[in-house]
């Protein structure tokens, strides 16, 4: 592990609609929505993941491997005043998050197979998705597209989210495409519910969700959404 890093816990479940509906009424009086939700009390996520030419992350999300990273680059309600290229760190039940932003030009420009505009010697990860692009062919493979309803706490520094609608881009690449055919990845019925937290949960939070009876879940959004790619059964999950 990178002492250097912050990392945090993450857990995921698969809930349907009606322990949504209860879990969200009781963390409503609990906690605090993110301030960056919208009249509806949500927000849209729009990733672009990346792997390279032997579908490194794919292996080994699937094969169980305990440390492991995904690139991607996500926006925001498929606007670009905000893109970010994000490194995600995995390590046993923790997480770490390494971002950098990004503008527009340069996303067309990596899109595009310009790769040089992120030979940037200042600026780490950039510098290291140069280097992945340009030795090992990561490449841009999925789309992943949901809708998040947050709720935060200081305590714990606790987050909770419900991803809600996880579809998949399939072949597409354009993530600010407003007429993107996505198709559900899960269930309709299905919601993915994430908590994260620094050191501890609140007793109180703990006993509003009821983490011990709710069903854990190990895919990634990114392995959900590629199955709909896949040429090999060993991409099952």
């Amino acid at each position: 592990m990178n002492k250097q890093l912050k990392y945090r816990h993450e857990l995921k479940f698969f809930i349907n609609q009606h322990q949504f509906y209860l879990i969200r009424q009781r963390l409503k009086s609990l906690m605090s929505q993110d301030s960056n939700v919208g009249a509806t009390g949500e927000y849209h996520i729009r990733s672009l993941y990346f792997d390279d030419v032997s579908n490194k992350a794919l292996h080994e999300k699937l094969g169980g491997i305990r440390d492991r990273v995904k690139y991607r680059i996500r926006i925001y309600n498929v606007q670009d005043n905000v893109i970010h290229f994000e490194k995600k760190i995995k390590f046993n039940d923790y997480i770490a998050k390494v971002k950098e932003p990004i503008s527009r030009a340069a996303y067309e420009a990596i899109i595009a197979g310009n790769f040089e505009v992120l030979n940037k010697p200042d600026k780490p990860l950039l510098m290291e998705l140069y280097q992945e692009m340009k030795h090992k062919l990561l490449r841009p493979k999925v789309i992943v597209d949901y809708v998040r309803e947050p709720y935060v706490c200081p305590s714990g520094n606790v987050r909770i989210t419900f991803d809600k609608e996880l579809r998949t881009g399939l072949h597409a690449t354009d993530i600010f495409n407003k007429d993107l055919q996505a198709v559900r990845a899960i269930d309709e019925n299905l919601i993915i519910l994430e908590v994260k937290y620094d050191e501890y949960i609140p007793e109180y939070i703990r006993a509003a969700i009821q983490l011990e009876g709710l069903n854990r879940q190990s895919a990634s959004k990114y392995v959900m959404c590629r199955k709909f790619l896949k040429f090999n059964t060993w991409e099952d999950y």
